[in-house]
C-alpha cells in the first residue's frame, strides 16, 4: 500500500468544501425555483376554488329564482328553464372544485425534482467516498 502525501490534504479538503458548498447552492436554487412553480400551481388551484364558490352561489340564486318563478307561474316554461340553468352552473362548479382539489393535493405541491436530485447527489457522494477508500 503506497503512502499518500499528507501535505496536499488541506488543499484537497478546501476543494471538497468548495464543491460541497456549490452543490448546496445549486440544490437550494433548484428547490427555490421548484417551490415557486408549485406556489403558482397552488394559486391556480385557489383561483379555481374561488370561481367554483362564485358559480355555486350564482347557481343557488338561479335555483331559488326558478322555484319562485315556478310557483308563481301558472305553467312550466320560466321555472323549468331556470332550473336547467342552475343545474348547469352547479355542474360547472363541481368540475372547478375537482380541478382545484387536484392542484392543491399534497403530492402535486411536493418539490419532487429537488428531492430526486438530492437523492442522486447523496448516492453520488456515497459512491465516490466508497470508491476512494
Amino acid at each position: 500500500m503506497a503512502h499518500r502525501d499528507l501535505r496536499a490534504a488541506p488543499e484537497l479538503f478546501l476543494a471538497v468544501l468548495r464543491h460541497f458548498a456549490a452543490l448546496l447552492r445549486s440544490e437550494a436554487e433548484l428547490a427555490k425555483g421548484e417551490l415557486k412553480e408549485k406556489a403558482s400551481r397552488a394559486g391556480t388551484g385557489l383561483a379555481c376554488l374561488a370561481a367554483a364558490a362564485i358559480l355555486a352561489l350564482a347557481g343557488l340564486h338561479v335555483i331559488s329564482a326558478a322555484l319562485v318563478a315556478w310557483l308563481t307561474a301558472a305553467g312550466l316554461p320560466p321555472g323549468l328553464a331556470a332550473l336547467i340553468v342552475g343545474g348547469a352552473l352547479f355542474a360547472g362548479a363541481a368540475c372547478l372544485l375537482l380541478a382545484a382539489k387536484s392542484r392543491l393535493s399534497s403530492k402535486a405541491l411536493l418539490p419532487s425534482r429537488t428531492i430526486r436530485n438530492v437523492q442522486k447527489d447523496a448516492a453520488s457522494i456515497k459512491e465516490a467516498a466508497n470508491a476512494r477508500y
